[in-house]
C-alpha cells in the first residue's frame, strides 16, 4: 500500500507538473497571437483549468472536463454580454455572478455553477485591467484557453491512465 501511494503521489505530481507547464504555454502563445497584454492570464487560465481537470481516475477527469467546458462556456456568454454593454464595477461583477448561477441552475446544471461563476470573475477583473479590449473577444479568449487545459488533462489520462482500485475511491471492489 505505501509503495502505491508513492507511485500514485509520483504520477499524480507528474501528470499536473506536465499538464500545467504545457497548458501555460500553449495558453500563452495563443493568447499573445490574439491580445498579447493578457497573454499571462492566458497562460494561467489554461493551467489553472488543466489543474481543475485533471483528477485521480479517467472517469473523474471526464465528469469533471464536463463541467469545465459547460460552466466556463456559460460564465464566458454572461460576462461577455454584460462587458459589452457595461464596462467593469465590482457591482457589476457580482450581478453578473449572480445572473451567471441562476443561469446554470435554470438550465438545470447546477453543478456546473462555481466554474462558470469563477470564469465570470476572471474575464471580468481581466477587463478592469484591460479596460479597452474588446468584450467578445475576451470571453473567447479566456473561453479557449480552458479548453486548451481541459484537453490537455483529458490527454493525460488517455496517454497516462490510472484508475484508482474501487476499495480507494471507496466504492465496490470490482
Amino acid at each position: 500500500m505505501v509503495l502505491n501511494l508513492k507511485t500514485d503521489a509520483s504520477r499524480a505530481s507528474i501528470q499536473i507538473g506536465l499538464v500545467s507547464l504545457l497548458a501555460y504555454l500553449i495558453g500563452f502563445h495563443l493568447t499573445a497571437l490574439f491580445h498579447g497584454a493578457t497573454a499571462s492570464i492566458g497562460g494561467l487560465w489554461s493551467a489553472i483549468s488543466g489543474i481543475v481537470v485533471l483528477q485521480t481516475t479517467r472517469h473523474d477527469t471526464w465528469s469533471s472536463a464536463s463541467l469545465r467546458v459547460v460552466g466556463t462556456a456559460v460564465g464566458s456568454i454572461i460576462s461577455g454580454l454584460y462587458l459589452s454593454l457595461l464596462p467593469f464595477s465590482a457591482v457589476g461583477l457580482c450581478a453578473a455572478t449572480v445572473l451567471t448561477v441562476l443561469v446554470c441552475y435554470g438550465l438545470r446544471i447546477a453543478d456546473h455553477a462555481r466554474l462558470a461563476a469563477i470564469t465570470v470573475s476572471v474575464i471580468m477583473v481581466t477587463a478592469s485591467l484591460n479596460p479597452t479590449m474588446n468584450a467578445l473577444e475576451n470571453a473567447a479568449l479566456r473561453f479557449g484557453e480552458s479548453c486548451i487545459g481541459t484537453a490537455l488533462a483529458m490527454l493525460a489520462v488517455i496517454l497516462w491512465p490510472h484508475d484508482a482500485p474501487a476499495a480507494r475511491r471507496g466504492g465496490p471492489e470490482p
